[in-house]
């Protein structure tokens, strides 16, 4: 089970897994997923950190579940890495100490806000004169037929279903927030320098918030997490083209990366792509699910 992954001293790591035991279809959720992350063209240094936690027992993957989470240090400012670490090592700490059966919704916010506090600790560590650490997170924990996906910045998470991409984060970028006013368009939006500027991070002021949705998951959906360097070039509907057809993760993952590199490359390229084989029905009173026939 890789814990984390970030690189620094090679140019790609890649990482892919499946279950260790196997499942019925609509018996319990059951993802194949792969990661990479890639430096790009440009940078010297790898700032994305990415990790996951798979159950090891059909027992756990119906208490906990699977959890994936990204994150991209943010450009301009000191240790960028350091605080991307910092932060994916501290929700995959917390997602693996959770109780069974926590509602996931309460549960990321409250891990992205504990990693918010580690992110600023750790910038004070490392040079309390003043030293800044800042980094976005995108984060997906899905159990059941359920995945809740949490997010800070303008790293996403896309659902493919049926070949079409949906958009499931909202930027949190200075552009994307005039968009949502209406001071510009949406495709304005696309092509403002503003579009870099981050209006949320973690590591930037003592609280965050932190948006959280959650959604029903099908058998044959895939879920991609992405750092801006790759849906900064790659649009979600060559996303879905390449990931959505059922072939091989890895494959699809690097094919990503290379095409993103081909347009780009400018920035670090990291993705998580899951591919959901298998769920359990559930239904929803006062909180709590109960199974369905």
């Amino acid at each position: 089970m890789y814990r984390g992954l970030n690189v620094s001293s090679s140019r790609a790591a890649a990482a892919t897994a499946t279950a260790r035991y196997v499942t019925r279809p609509s018996d319990m959720i059951d993802v194949e997923f792969a990661e990479l992350s890639d430096l790009g063209r440009v940078r010297q240094g790898n700032e994305d950190y990415l990790g996951h936690v798979a159950p090891a027992t059909e027992e756990r993957a119906r208490s906990h579940g699977y959890f994936f989470v990204l994150a991209d240090g943010v450009g301009g400012h000191d240790l960028g890495e350091v605080a991307s670490k910092t932060a994916v090592e501290s929700v995959l700490e917390g997602f693996r100490k959770s109780s069974a059966g926590e509602l996931h919704p309460a549960l990321l916010t409250g891990l992205v806000r504990t990693a918010n506090v580690r992110v600023i600790d750790a910038g004070h560590d490392a040079n309390p004169a003043g030293s800044r650490m800042a980094t976005t997170i995108v984060a997906c924990a899905l159990r059941h037929d359920r995945v809740t996906v949490a997010h800070v910045g303008d790293s996403r998470c896309y659902l493919i279903r049926q070949g079409q991409a949906t958009l499931l984060t909202r930027d949190h970028t200075v552009a994307s927030e005039h968009a949502r006013l209406g001071l510009i368009s949406s495709a304005e939006a696309g092509s403002a320098e503003t579009r870099h500027f981050l209006s949320r991070s973690l590591g930037s002021a003592l609280t965050v918030s932190v948006d959280v949705s959650e959604h029903q998951v099908l058998v044959g959906d895939v879920l991609i997490l992405c750092s801006d360097g790759l849906h900064g070039s790659v649009p979600g509907s060559e996303m879905a083209a390449v990931a959505g057809n059922g072939g091989e993760l890895q494959k699809a993952a690097q094919r990503l990366v290379d095409i993103a590199n081909q347009r780009d490359g400018s920035d670090n390229i990291s993705l998580q792509i899951i591919r959901v084989r298998g769920v359990e029905r559930v239904g929803m009173y006062r909180g709590r699910p109960y199974r369905l026939p």
